[in-house]
């Protein structure tokens, strides 16, 4: 099993994780094909990638590359919050390359359990993120991570101002004012 690298404050931890692409045929007369990740894998060797890991017809899976997760400690509430979920979810990111002569359209750029990450990255547009179910020994893992970490926040309500509408505010005159002109 491939060992956890532990930062030196213990605040984050990283764990390699291969991710898995598919190259399916696509019936879409502007698309030859579609390029989807579809799941991840433990144990992962390093220097690989796009292996092809399996083909069918019209379909073929690679090993894109090897990605770290990484767990930060400040992120617990977004971990703790997807395993929650019936199947827990882990986010892929491709990028594509920039390299116009690449045999590949993508590289394997980021892997994260935090569905805040994943919203940011789904910002950013042109990239593919996709949901793919987070295998157990990850959960388990996660877990770990947050139970050691998790610290739960109080809720503070934030009070609103006391302000009556006869009071000058931000330097403007009254609304409405007391003072009776006769």
């Amino acid at each position: 099993m491939t060992k956890p690298e532990r930062s030196i404050d213990k605040s984050e931890v990283s764990i390699p994780l291969g991710i898995v692409v598919e190259r399916r045929e696509s019936a879409h007369p502007w698309a030859d094909c579609v390029w989807m990740p579809v799941s991840v894998f433990m144990n992962a060797d390093t220097d690989v990638k796009w292996q092809e890991m399996m083909k069918s017809p019209g379909c073929v899976r690679y090993h894109a590359g090897t990605l770290l997760l990484t767990l930060h400690r400040k992120e617990t509430e977004a971990l703790r919050s997807n395993l929650m979920l019936p199947i827990p979810e882990l986010y892929i990111v491709l990028q594509e390359d920039e390299n116009p002569h690449a045999e590949f359209p993508y590289v394997a750029h980021a892997v994260t359990a935090s569905e805040y990450d994943a919203q940011d990255m789904m910002d950013a547009g042109d990239d593919i993120v996709e949901k793919v179910a987070m295998p157990e020994a990850v959960a388990v893992f996660i877990q770990a991570f947050v139970e050691e970490h998790h610290v739960e926040e109080e809720f503070i309500k934030r009070k609103r101002d006391r302000l009556k509408l006869e009071d000058q505010k931000f330097g403007k005159a009254p609304i409405f004012s007391n003072v009776t002109k006769h």
